[in-house]
């Protein structure tokens, strides 16, 4: 589903948070946003999803004006740090949600939601409640209860920042085959490097509320704003 943000500005009071901003997502590609806390990120992800509104600008879903449309019917799902799960239902029924919500018929509900759990390793723990899950685990209902919906876009808010650095390359893997096996059009916002470079198909630079983005990786790697140079330079000298 092809996203698109035409001049998108925002303002906080005083402070102009967002300053301009345009970007283009095609179907089934990820845009990779780096930057660092406090330069607009957070803010621009809420304003794609409906949560905030913009003080200027639009929003395109294939070509379709829903800079208006309430959240709830935007098929854009918005993915926090934390996974924020329903902690009165099991891990099945966290992962059902939407799917009912939908009203969709039992029987596929349950084929949907197996088929997910069986995706993402977590089967076993179906019965289970998310306060008996790991980290990692809870992000992977998360990501399950997401995904299963099939929304038109998936806007990622550092999503694995809290995790440590196992589970967090075991999520980075298991997002690249979701988003590949679903096809999902995605944004995933980061302020790690080596994490921006890996999971995105394009990649933008955010700082004060400004975005540039790269026509390929390599412009990405070579611009000295973004940090990549240096950081590989680091390591190259570490080794």
């Amino acid at each position: 589903m092809h996203l698109i943000a035409q001049d998108i500005h925002k303002r906080f009071g005083n402070e102009a948070v967002l300053q301009g901003i345009h970007m283009s997502i095609q179907q089934g590609h990820t845009l990779s946003i780096l930057g660092k806390s406090g330069c607009g990120k957070t803010t621009l992800l809420k304003i794609l999803a409906g949560l905030i509104p913009a003080d200027s600008g639009k929003v395109l879903l294939e070509d379709i004006d829903v800079t208006q449309t309430a959240p709830q019917v935007r098929q854009i799902v918005y993915l926090y740090q934390e996974p924020l799960l329903f902690p009165h239902l099991t891990v099945f029924d966290n992962i059902a949600f939407g799917l009912r919500i939908r009203k969709l018929p039992e029987d596929e509900v349950h084929q949907q939601t197996f088929n997910m759990l069986d995706a993402l390793g977590m089967r076993m723990h179906s019965d289970k409640r998310p306060s008996a899950l790991s980290g990692g685990q809870r992000q992977r209902v998360a990501f399950g209860r997401a995904i299963v919906i099939k929304p038109k876009v998936l806007l990622l808010d550092e999503p694995f920042g809290s995790l440590d650095a196992e589970t967090r390359q075991q999520m980075q893997s298991l997002f690249k085959q979701l988003v590949g096996t679903y096809q999902i059009t995605s944004v995933f916002v980061t302020h790690d490097i080596k994490e921006a470079l890996l999971m995105g198909d394009h990649f933008s630079f955010m700082r004060n509320g400004t975005l540039t983005t790269y026509g390929d990786k390599s412009q990405f790697m070579q611009d000295k704003e973004t940090g990549v140079a240096q950081e590989l330079q680091f390591w190259q000298n570490i080794v």
